[in-house]
């Protein structure tokens, strides 16, 4: 067999005739420059597509809703959340420490509120507790504000800490001041107990 054997050596298979009789081509200027061309847009295309493209193939979490889609959704107002809505002191309220809130109805949802502490702000739906204190809680869960006759304070629900405590409302200002002009008598018969 031409070419290799056990222990011998490789020749070189023949070249065609008609290889050695090709002429040389040369490239015209248009062709060089059409294919610089060609591949400069190619190469622009891949860095313009090829991370869209990567990005697009990463699996994505599903998104979660913003608060203005979940704000949208809020359902309807019960007859139970309506009739807190009516016991919900609105307005400002001065708090220990000379902090600051504000309750006011949202414009957009009958029965919410808006509650802002400093630079945080909260959409808030009133529930009535069994003791007859309102509650207001965080749509999100994140924040919860109680109030009694005297006063009010704010919760922020997933730390578990107040935020704010001991905020009083005109009307909370008016009923502490009643109640120690006007004591009430002790539910266990203690004196001196103001009954608040």
């Amino acid at each position: 067999m031409p070419g290799a054997g056990f222990g011998g050596k490789m020749r070189p298979s023949p070249v065609p005739e008609h290889f050695h009789r090709l002429p040389a081509m040369k490239p015209s200027p248009r062709i060089r420059a059409l294919s610089v061309s060609v591949g400069l847009v190619l190469g622009m295309t891949a860095t313009v597509f090829a991370p869209h493209l990567v990005h697009a193939a990463t699996p994505h979490k599903a998104a979660k809703p913003s608060f203005t889609e979940r704000v949208l959704n809020l359902p309807q107002a019960t007859a139970e959340q309506l009739q807190a809505a009516e016991r919900v002191l609105v307005g400002g309220y001065e708090c220990d420490m000379g902090r600051r809130i504000s309750v006011d109805r949202d414009a957009n949802h009958n029965g919410y509120f808006n509650m802002t502490v400093g630079k945080q702000s909260w959409l808030m739906k009133p529930v009535l507790s069994s003791t007859g204190a309102v509650r207001l809680e965080d749509v999100k869960g994140a924040a919860l504000l109680i109030q009694i006759l005297t006063k009010s304070m704010v919760m922020d629900t997933k730390q578990g800490r107040r935020l704010v405590d001991g905020c009083r409302q005109a009307s909370q200002r008016a009923a502490e001041d009643e109640l120690r002009a006007h004591p009430r008598p002790s539910a266990f018969g203690l004196k001196g107990d103001a009954g608040y």
